[in-house]
């Protein structure tokens, strides 16, 4: 089995590519986005930008969250209002929101005075969808990476909004399990999910996709297990799988 690196590697991706080089797998890292001719690979490890590219070329199919997928979620799990709506909505909006784009990172993910701040049609097609959040003050943050409905890794990663590494507590482990024993069936079957701590109280943070998702401290060799599965061959994509498969969206404008 091949795993592809984009050609710049993060810290979480060499301990990936290590990783996986222990377990006897090989891994190419690409120079540019352009594929060579006769390069098989099985599985990719890379941002949205280049998985867009590389993995419809390669035959890999990148599983991600839908879009709204925190907006199904109950006040309880996300202690804040969340929605989903086109930039072109969100433009109308005149007061401050934490707004981002579902599984890209093309609108950055931070607090807007009002939707005006936000890239313009020239820039962005209006049909482009963002989530749109009450802002709220995370004091602890964590990562847990999922497979088959069991947190399988995890990691602290941020503190008071500053980066933070650490193990995750067990409080965080245990909210982990429930939400996935609760909504696991909404997810792909590898996936990422943040999770922290607002007011005292647990609350779900965001899912991301694992296959772009940092493993910070981390098990490298439980994150490799989670990362194959989050993106590999789409003739092994279970039935269960194939409705969460990566659809880009457009983001240019038109």
């Amino acid at each position: 089995m091949t795993l592809v690196l984009p050609p710049r590697l993060t810290a979480s991706a060499q301990s990936l590519r290590d990783a996986a080089h222990r377990r006897g797998l090989r891994s190419v890292q690409l120079r540019t986005f352009d594929v060579p001719a006769g390069l098989r690979a099985d599985h990719l490890h890379a941002g949205p930008s280049f998985a867009d590219v590389v993995a419809p070329l390669l035959g890999i199919a990148p599983l991600e969250a839908e879009p709204g997928w925190l907006t199904g979620l109950p006040r309880e799990l996300t202690r804040r209002e969340i929605t989903l709506v086109a930039i072109g909505e969100a433009y109308e909006l005149r007061r401050p929101a934490f707004i981002k784009s579902p599984n890209d990172k093309n609108i950055p993910a931070m607090i807007y005075t009002d939707g005006s701040r936000l890239p313009g049609p020239d820039a962005v097609d209006r049909q482009t969808p963002v989530l749109v959040s009450d802002i709220v003050d995370f004091t602890a943050e964590y990562r847990l990476h999922v497979l088959d409905a069991v947190v399988y890794a995890g990691s602290q990663y941020a503190k008071h909004g500053r980066l933070h590494l650490g193990p995750p507590s067990t409080d965080a482990l245990a909210f982990g399990a429930d939400l996935i024993a609760g909504y696991g069936h909404t997810l792909p079957s590898a996936i990422v999910v943040d999770i922290g701590l607002v007011d005292g109280h647990w609350a779900v943070i965001e899912a991301n996709a694992a296959w772009a998702s940092g493993a910070y401290v981390a098990d490298p060799d439980l994150v490799l297990d989670v990362v194959l599965r989050a993106a590999g061959p789409t003739a092994s994509v279970t039935a269960r799988d194939r409705q969460f498969i990566r659809r880009p969206q457009l983001t240019a404008a038109l």
